[in-house]
């Protein structure tokens, strides 16, 4: 007779990777709505046949600027926290996501210095400016929130994406205003929902 021993299946030596956490973007959505409206708010206030203040010309794009690099940086370090035990894919998807940040806005750049420096009228830049980068933070939102498998990221960066473009439609102060409205009150809504979709999770 011939005996027949049973193998156990070999047990893994390693524990398997966690998930990474969820990123929180509330403070990237404040810093972002505060460019909105502080720097949109502002180039609103200073057009127009009767402006509301007498600002430098050069204050609203300083504010946006500022507040952009801020929530950019903001937006950076939440998503770094969040990778904390992520699997290798996942952590390439976050990295990758962040070099995107840095690659479209140094395309952005060029492209708005470089059309207005070939058309000769440097003052595009004032509109150029805040439409794109709200259609390039809208579009990077649609990829994040895609990867991610977050709708709230997603429906912002569509907003958006498509609120910027289509105010190139309208004319100062008006144009102005429906960015630090439009886009200003989505993040602010945005950062009030994100709270309830973290404390679900």
């Amino acid at each position: 007779m011939s005996s027949h021993t049973t193998l156990a299946p070999p047990v893994a030596s390693h524990h398997p990777a966690r998930r990474p956490r969820e990123v929180d973007n509330r403070a990237a959505y404040v810093s972002f709505g505060l460019a909105y409206v502080l720097g949109h708010g502002a180039a609103a206030a200073t057009h127009g046949a009767a402006p509301l203040l007498d600002l430098p010309g050069w204050l609203p794009l300083a504010l946006l600027g500022l507040g952009l690099v801020t929530g950019i940086a903001l937006a950076t370090l939440a998503a770094l926290r969040a990778q904390h035990g992520a699997t290798a894919p996942e952590a390439l998807s976050g990295k990758l996501l962040g070099a995107a940040w840095i690659t479209a806005f140094t395309a952005l750049f060029l492209a708005i210095t470089g059309l207005t420096s070939v058309l000769d009228h440097p003052e595009l830049q004032s509109v150029l400016w805040p439409a794109g980068s709200g259609l390039v933070v809208g579009l990077l939102y649609l990829a994040e929130g895609a990867v991610r498998r977050n709708v709230l990221h997603y429906s912002l960066g569509v907003w958006l994406a498509i609120t910027s473009t289509a105010a190139l439609a309208l004319a100062a102060p008006a144009f102005y205003w429906v960015l630090a409205i439009g886009g200003g009150g989505a993040y602010a809504l945005a950062a009030a929902l994100e709270h309830r979709r973290l404390r679900a999770r």
